[in-house]
């Protein structure tokens, strides 16, 4: 499940308690984590689902639960379009 990967790789990369994930208001600001640090998280996620992230930016100001909504709905868009053109 994306959150989970989400969250298994903060915890070990960035080295976050998992019950730093449990606030359901957690923002993406509170994960503590620079430009850079943002960018290889979503690397993961990119790399796992093949496809790229144009602005990993927008997420600063979103909640934890709406990025990973938000990402899912972009690996969703991007399943229907690899399968579209199959």
């Amino acid at each position: 499940m994306l959150i989970d990967q989400i969250k298994n790789y903060l915890v070990e990369t960035a080295g976050l308690d998992p019950q730093t994930f449990d606030n359901p208001e957690l923002k993406v600001a509170d994960l503590k984590l620079d430009s850079l640090g943002l960018v290889e998280m979503l690397f993961e996620v990119e790399d796992k689902y093949g496809f790229q992230i144009p602005d990993p930016m927008v997420f600063l100001p979103m909640s934890f639960a709406e990025m990973v909504s938000a990402i899912e709905t972009m690996v969703q868009e991007q399943t229907k379009s690899q399968a579209a053109k199959n």
